[in-house]
């Protein structure tokens, strides 16, 4: 009778399903941003493939003392796992590092992985941003480009100061930054004005397709700069299909939905089963060219690519 209760028992045991783990994701970048939309909407398939609570919050807008409250305020909850974006490491690292001492497992994702390892983080998924920008910069030289400007919507970015930095980099000619805020509209009149300014200027690189690229592409019809070869960073559709019709050269895709969907999946396998891979994931670059863009388009569309 003891053995068939115990026997019981444990088969009640294996069968009752397991606590849902909480999970928080901390992000620099607004969930109504295109681009952080899709990394949301992967962080949101990860919970439902793995059973996981998730919940995504970001600051307003780009605040790094708001975002350190926001991580603050989550290691208060003492989730099962933090996943965060890591734009500034000196404003966020107390706050990531007093996550890490109290026990909460903590992966980073999009940007932070030269610092992640050295903040005691599990790991990072991401890419790498000044190689990105090293690879848009040899592509655009490639293409015939020889005098450029690199439009940042969000300076004090580091990871975007990285972008620019490894375009000038790899680009191998002059090539000047122009700070802009997150408005198309700002967008559009600036990389016009820099375009009137300058003839010479026949490559421009974006660091946000829908805020910077699709901005320039309009900014270079406008004033009859055609030919001027435009690439951004990241996707959206409008940017892809002018890549598909030639008004555009190519855009550089760090598949986003993995940067929400990876960390989030491999954080509630570690609070089920205590594993967690060994390294991090580069999740891009992939340039997107006219060649491969009509089949990314649908897929943007529906916030996956």
């Amino acid at each position: 009778m003891k053995f068939l209760l115990a026997a019981t028992a444990m088969t009640m045991a294996l069968a009752a399903p397991s606590l849902a783990q909480d999970i928080v994701v901390v992000a620099h970048g607004q969930a109504n941003d295109p681009f952080w939309s899709v990394v949301k909407n992967g962080a949101a398939k990860a919970g439902e493939d793995s059973g996981a609570n998730v919940e995504f919050r970001s600051p307003e807008t780009f605040d790094m003392v708001q975002m350190s409250q926001l991580i603050d305020a989550a290691v208060n909850q003492e989730p099962d796992g933090l996943v965060v974006s890591i734009p500034d490491p000196d404003a966020l690292g107390p706050s990531i590092q007093r996550a890490i001492e109290a026990g909460i497992p903590v992966i980073s994702m999009n940007s932070g992985g030269d610092v992640a390892a050295d903040l005691g983080i599990l790991l990072h998924v991401g890419q790498s941003e000044y190689d990105a920008g090293v690879a848009a910069g040899r592509k655009l030289a490639e293409l015939g480009g020889t005098k450029g400007i690199c439009v940042n919507q969000e300076v004090g970015n580091v990871a975007l100061d990285q972008r620019c930095a490894g375009f000038a980099e790899g680009f191998g000619n002059p090539v000047e930054v122009i700070p802009t805020q997150a408005d198309p509209t700002e967008v559009q009149s600036k990389v016009r004005a820099a375009l009137e300014a300058d003839p010479d200027v026949n490559a421009v690189l974006g660091l946000n397709a829908t805020l910077v690229g699709e901005p320039s592409v309009e900014a270079a019809a406008a004033v009859g700069r055609e030919g001027v070869l435009i690439a951004t960073f990241d996707m959206s559709a409008g940017f892809l299909e002018a890549v598909a019709d030639g008004r555009a050269a190519f855009a550089i895709d760090q598949q986003q939905f993995l940067q929400g969907y990876l960390p989030v999946n491999f954080l509630a396998l570690h609070a089920k089963y205590g594993l967690m891979p060994g390294g991090d994931v580069p999740s891009g670059p992939n340039l997107i060219t006219q060649d491969k863009a009509a089949q990314v388009v649908e897929l943007s569309a529906q916030g996956i690519r």
